[in-house]
């Protein structure tokens, strides 16, 4: 009987295989941008203007990625920071590369158990909402220290759009007016973001109005005037720490005076020729997404087609033991002694290939290690410069506003990134992330994050570019676009509006896009055991850019642009913009 039901199984994928598969597509995706001499790609297209035109200045990525990043920290306010932190990921046109750590950290009061009640049980809200979610932005001192090192303008030019879009003030668009009425309720209860965020009457900014922000304004205009100590050792840590402590924080001077910028090496791994250069620990991104890829690696996908149920099958169970390694085995690599080489061995992708079943689904349980007990809230941008260089940043504020807050006089919205740690192993996180002890609260220690900033590059030349916003979502958003293109011959364009799927271990469910299988295709997976979810859910906003064409088929060819900019079709405000 077993064996009967296998094999109807393997007719069923075989015929299903005889047919183009369906990717579900919503609509024609439209052409991407092109650029002869440069690229930028972000979530708001006043941002993408920026840098534009820091690189028609004469400025590098580097220079570029900067002065987007203090843009959208001002005409983005529900992911772009300066309260936040994040990661950029830089391949320079002499083929190095280096990744700067900006992300957030404990306070030096944090302890393991500070969001449990005296049962040892998760406070409600603790980690996500108020000054006690707070953690210590990173995104000044890491935009300044990349500046140094990389950069060739000046702080003052490249935080001059900003400071302009801040004092006098940036028009809403569409999709700027839906992020402030889906939030006003939240904004509404801290009356500093209320006073910035929502008009005199409680009621939000609508489309065709103009946002003001003074105090942010003047916030910018310090940093620009002193660096990074204006805000890390001046007024502004003092008005964060100061409203931290009366109204329930732990955020103190201190803090702000040891933060400290890590340069790191990337993590790198090769997919079928190509190189993948990503974020190494304290983001478990590249190693996963390497992980992931170096299982796929041993499958014929562009044979099997891209949303086919056996494609689908391969990269869930993929997804699945990375997943596992993921949640229970990476952290802070000054705290956690990170199995990074096991991780990306080719050998070990072997030994979980031979584990999954070609017929039938894994069991999350059967993973469960003995004594076990991210979303549109981040943003990402691509960028690429005439001489090659290359820029990857994904920074967060971890919710949608982050904690909601804005310390008096600041104009700061602070993030809540303490909740990417684990409270309590075997209790799931805002994205739903099962974690364990590796990635526990300890004082000074960066939570484990998803975000996956990646440049991906061929025969020692850039090719890629590319990263995504979506929580625990953003390594599988990252992947699937690598994976389109290569696999799937996809433009940019394509492989970022394609239907996209996910899992993460624990929950055992499959989560797809609506409409983004055939129907077909569904019965064949939940044939095999899958739980599918196909509720609406938010699945991120990929910013991405190829290189040589817009894909592999037109680079094959010649005759294409040099850069091909993509701006993710779910992104309301974003743009792709070359020159």
């Amino acid at each position: 009987m077993h064996l009967t039901r296998r094999t109807l199984i393997a007719v069923s994928l075989s015929f299903a295989f005889a047919f183009p598969p369906s990717t579900a597509v919503f609509a024609a995706s439209p052409a991407p941008a092109k650029g002869e001499h440069g690229m930028v790609v972000t979530a708001q297209h006043l941002a993408t203007e920026v840098g534009v035109d820091v690189l028609k200045k004469g400025g590098n990525a580097v220079d570029a990625a900067v002065a987007v990043g203090y843009a959208l920290a001002v005409v983005y306010p529900n992911a772009g920071n300066i309260g936040g932190g994040g990661f950029m990921t830089i391949r320079l046109k002499d083929g190095r590369s280096t990744f700067f750590d900006f992300r957030e950290r404990a306070p030096l009061a944090a302890t393991k158990t500070m969001y449990l009640d005296k049962d040892g049980k998760p406070i409600k809200g603790a980690s996500l909402d108020g000054y006690l979610a707070v953690g210590v932005p990173g995104s000044v001192a890491g935009f300044e220290m990349a500046r140094e090192k990389y950069g060739t303008l000046s702080r003052q030019d490249l935080i001059a759009p900003a400071i302009a879009f801040a004092k006098d003030g940036f028009v809403l668009d569409q999709g700027d007016a839906a992020s402030f009425a889906d939030n006003a309720d939240r904004l509404a209860k801290d009356p500093a973001a209320a006073a910035i965020f929502l008009k005199k009457d409680g009621k939000p900014y609508g489309i065709g109005e103009r946002l003001t922000q003074s105090d942010l304004a003047a916030a910018l205009s310090a940093i620009s005037e002193k660096g990074p100590d204006a805000f890390y050792k001046g007024a502004i840590a003092d008005a964060i720490v100061k409203a931290s402590g009366a109204k329930g924080g732990i955020l103190a001077k201190l803090d702000f005076e040891q933060y400290a910028v890590r340069e790191l090496k990337p993590v790198t791994c090769s997919y079928r020729g190509y190189e993948i250069i990503s974020s190494p620990p304290p983001s478990s991104g590249g190693v996963i997404i390497c992980e992931i890829l170096n299982v796929l690696e041993g499958y014929p996908l562009s044979y099997l087609g891209a949303g086919s149920a056996e494609t689908i099958h391969v990269m869930v169970e993929a997804m699945r033991h990375a997943y596992v390694d993921r949640n229970l085995a990476l952290g802070d690599p000054d705290f956690v002694d990170n199995p990074v080489s096991k991780l990306l061995d080719k050998g070990y992708a072997k030994d979980i290939r031979d584990k999954i079943d070609p017929f039938s689904a894994g069991v999350s349980k059967d993973l469960m290690p003995k004594g076990f007990g991210e979303s549109n809230e981040t943003t990402h941008y691509s960028i690429i410069d005439k001489d090659g260089n290359a820029v990857a940043v994904t920074y967060t504020l971890n919710d949608s506003f982050g904690a909601g807050v804005v310390a008096d006089g600041t104009g700061i919205l602070l993030n809540n990134e303490m909740d990417d740690f684990t409270q309590k192993p075997g209790m799931p996180n805002l994205y739903g992330l099962v974690q364990g002890e590796a990635n526990a609260i300890q004082p000074k220690k960066t939570p484990l994050s998803s975000m996956s900033p990646t440049v991906v590059t061929k025969d020692g030349k850039p090719f890629m570019v590319i990263g995504s916003p979506g929580g625990s979502r953003i390594i599988t958003i990252t992947l699937e676009a690598i994976v389109n293109v290569i696999d799937h011959g996809m433009n940019i364009q394509e492989a970022i509006d394609a239907p996209r799927i996910h899992h993460q271990w624990l929950p055992d469910v499959v989560y797809v896009e609506p409409f983004g299988l055939s129907p077909d295709t569904e019965r064949l997976l939940a044939g095999m055991g899958y739980h599918l979810d196909l509720s609406d859910r938010t699945w991120g906003q990929a910013a991405g850019i190829v290189v040589g064409g817009k894909s592999l088929g037109e680079i094959e060819k010649g005759g294409g642009a040099r850069y091909n900019g993509a701006i993710d079709s779910r992104a309301a405000s974003g743009e792709a913009l070359g020159y």
